[in-house]
């Protein structure tokens, strides 16, 4: 089912008010600085599934420029990018999977958490890391070693809050042909 323009926008706007609220007061600090473990990765993959690649990308990226905004220290841009490829990534992946259907059995539940493991590696251990030494002239082993830290808990975190949203909405859908006809 292809969403409308209304509706792709009214879920952008939802879901990065989502990822800022829980970016911004739902953060766990890690033990390496300036790293969180955060929970808003397994909503935007969720709504990138359902929503889209625009949608994804739209959310994570505003959502993430938010929380760096609210901070005050300002804006981490090669992060806030990240964000927004992770959403998008998701959101590809989501076309394979069809939550609309009802359906998010062991097939989709793999092929979502194989995607979002690959997005967050390229994402943090690659993309973030990189872009850091570039564009802010960070010391590679610093940024690598956050990157590998958000990776590895963004994973987790997206494979749990992430799987379970999805399960959830699926099972709030009527399965293909499972409606009958009274007489």
């Amino acid at each position: 089912m292809k969403n409308s323009p209304v509706k792709t926008i009214v879920s952008i706007g939802i879901g990065a008010a989502l990822f800022f609220v829980l970016g911004r007061f739902v953060a766990i600090p890690s033990p390496v600085p300036n790293t969180s473990i955060c929970i808003q990765y397994g909503l935007l993959a969720f709504m990138a599934v359902l929503f889209g690649p625009l949608a994804g990308a739209l959310i994570g990226l505003i959502g993430h420029f938010l929380i760096d905004l609210s901070w005050g220290y300002g804006i981490w841009w090669s992060w806030v990018i990240c964000s927004g490829i992770f959403g998008l990534l998701m959101g590809f992946a989501g076309k394979k999977i069809r939550l609309e259907d009802g359906t998010f059995g062991g097939k989709e539940i793999a092929i979502f958490n194989i995607a979002q493991v690959i997005a967050h590696l390229i994402c943090w251990v690659v993309v973030a890391p990189i872009l850091d030494i570039v564009m802010y002239a960070e010391p590679a082993n610093k940024v690598f070693l956050q990157g590998l830290v958000g990776s590895v808990s963004n994973i987790v975190t997206t494979a749990i809050i992430g799987t379970l949203l999805c399960i959830a909405y699926a099972a709030s859908k009527p399965k293909k042909g499972s409606l009958k006809e009274e007489k």
